[in-house]
């Protein structure tokens, strides 16, 4: 393979993980929560869709998801659980856009100097951010799982019949990021090899000359 296509490869792949992942923390579809209108009486639509920062309920009201400013003395041990997570998964996954900012800049210096140990060192770097962003994705689950218990002791069983929860689009784009920073990481790997290959070569080359 050619080292070309495959740093840009790398670079493109680099960008769409970035681009996705900005998405998913700027939007609010991580967690939907969709009540049968057929067999809800009232006046209000109690469906929600919540994300990192807000929760959206029915057409036009919004909250803050204010876990840095709550009140911990006036919660339970499981409220203060779960808003602990939420506080992990708020500092997590933005440090993650924040690192993949910084190694898409690092990599267009490593790709110029074409050195096999950058570049390694580069593909390491991206497989750590995605490291962050697994992590922060798996917390941000484990969150939404303890607060649905948590809302299932709250709720009627009767009334819980009709309520539907899923993880929404933007989850998925911070898991597609996620495996774009994976790829990212395994074609700069390929491109140190490649690049430690020709140097190798062209030592030959040189050798044979001589």
């Amino acid at each position: 393979m050619k080292y070309g296509p495959v740093v840009l490869s790398a670079g493109l792949t680099g960008l769409l993980s970035f681009t996705f992942l900005a998405l998913a923390i700027g939007t609010d579809y991580w967690y939907i929560i969709d009540v049968n209108k057929s067999n809800h009486t009232g006046p209000k639509d109690l469906s929600s869709h919540s994300g990192l920062w807000r929760i959206i309920e029915g057409s036009n009201r919004s909250s803050i998801i204010s876990s840095f400013t709550a009140n911990m003395s006036s919660l339970s041990e499981t409220e203060r659980q779960i808003l602990g997570l939420h506080k992990v998964v708020v500092i997590v996954l933005p440090l993650s856009l924040i690192l993949l900012v910084l190694g898409w800049i690092f990599g267009l210096v490593s790709s110029l100097a074409c050195s096999p140990k950058l570049l390694a060192a580069l593909a390491s770097y991206f497989l750590l951010c995605g490291l962050f962003t697994l992590s922060g994705v798996s917390i941000y689950i484990k969150y939404s799982n303890q607060a649905m218990e948590e809302f299932q002791w709250i709720v009627s069983p009767e009334n819980l019949v009709f309520v539907h929860v899923s993880f929404g689009w933007s989850l998925h784009l911070a898991w597609l990021s996620y495996s774009l920073e994976v790829a990212t990481g395994l074609l700069l790997l390929l491109a140190a090899r490649i690049t430690q290959i020709k140097g190798y070569y062209n030592s030959g080359v040189a050798i044979a000359m001589l």
